[in-house]
């Protein structure tokens, strides 16, 4: 039995279906992330799961117990908002204390409480300091000590970093991961971008009009999509119609084809091609080049479709300038096919 199962969960407002037959399992310990596009009803599942949303079919089970139907106060959920929602009157300490005051525990046991917390999330020297005096991380740090505290079953993260500039996310996914794998918390965390599902998740489930697409671990997920969706939403990947498939390879395909960036090699158009029949050799025309850090991104012109080309950008490597003529070549086990549309 997995740590949370969710089995045949759907909502209903009237005639507008919110999600429908969504079945998750979840490990312990593990970080679920949730992505999909805006009003795809990730959002409203995640509430479902904190008890703040009641669904109209299936159940929600955590740790072996059914709280499909338990009050918000019962089920043992902790809940970061966008938001923080962090009381602006209290200090640091106050504010992480709240929960266990309000569970009237001893007063010993809350000092210990907090000070773990306090210095697990580095924030010994703004304990006495009010939300107004932090900057957007320190707000995060104290909203996720004030969850974690608690010691709930399972943590929901409602987008909380999408306020925040891209250095600061940055700086949290990474404190986050640490806290996760240090705590050992089993969390779910709802986000529309690509990239902090990737960092951030031991799981991926991608949810596209109120039902889940595909959940495996960001590998699978991104190196094998299940469908056209997850590949044009997940991932930088190149999506070839059938059309450009015939007009790209000369393969009739009934099928949209899938093909990584990075598993395209790209070589001298006339050098000779020694690495065996499995690979698709063609040839192509350079027509942009961006320098993206660690790597080069090509866009080459072949029979009039774009393909994308990453390489490593290194000092050594050969650099292709617009204009030149080129070959490109792909190993037939790097291309996922994706059966639907």
């Amino acid at each position: 039995m997995s740590f949370v199962e969710i089995r045949d969960l759907a909502l209903r407002y009237g005639k507008t279906t919110i999600f429908e037959q969504i079945n998750l399992d979840i490990e312990k310990g593990q970080m679920c992330v949730l992505v999909g596009p805006s009003g795809c009803g990730k959002t409203t599942l995640l509430r479902s799961i904190a008890g703040l949303v009641t669904p109209e079919t299936g159940s929600i089970t955590v740790a072996g117990n059914d709280i499909t139907l338990l009050p918000v106060q019962r089920r043992g959920v902790g809940m970061v908002f966008q938001n923080y929602a962090l009381f602006p009157n209290m200090t640091v300490e106050q504010n992480i204390a709240f929960g266990l005051e309000q569970q009237r525990l001893a007063s010993a046991e809350i000092s210990r409480r907090v000070g773990r917390f306090i210095e697990i999330m580095n924030l010994g020297s703004r304990a006495k300091a009010r939300p107004s005096a932090l900057s957007g991380g320190q707000q995060q740090r104290v909203a996720l000590a004030r969850a974690l505290v608690l010691e709930p079953q399972l943590v929901l993260f409602d987008e909380p970093m999408s306020a925040l500039d891209a250095q600061i996310r940055k700086r949290l996914r990474d404190e986050l991961t640490r806290f996760q794998k240090e705590i050992g918390f089993t969390a779910v965390f709802v986000t529309h971008d690509q990239e902090e599902a990737l960092i951030l998740g031991d799981k991926i489930a991608v949810m596209q009009s109120g039902r889940l697409r595909q959940v495996g671990t960001p590998i699978d997920v991104y190196n094998r999509p299940a469908s056209k969706m997850v590949a044009d939403f997940l991932g930088d990947l190149n999506v070839l119609d059938p059309q450009s498939v015939e007009l790209v390879f000369g393969f009739k395909s009934s099928d949209f084809w899938a093909i990584h960036p990075g598993a395209i090699i790209v070589a001298e158009a006339s050098g000779v091609s020694e690495l065996g029949n499995e690979y698709f050799c063609r040839k192509a025309e350079v027509t942009e080049l961006k320098m993206m850090g660690l790597v080069m991104r090509y866009t080459l012109n072949a029979s009039g479709v774009a393909m994308k080309v990453d390489t490593l950008n290194k000092p050594s490597n050969k650099r292709w300038e617009i204009g030149a003529e080129v070959k490109f070549q792909v190993d037939s086990s790097d291309v996922v096919v994706l059966n639907d549309r």
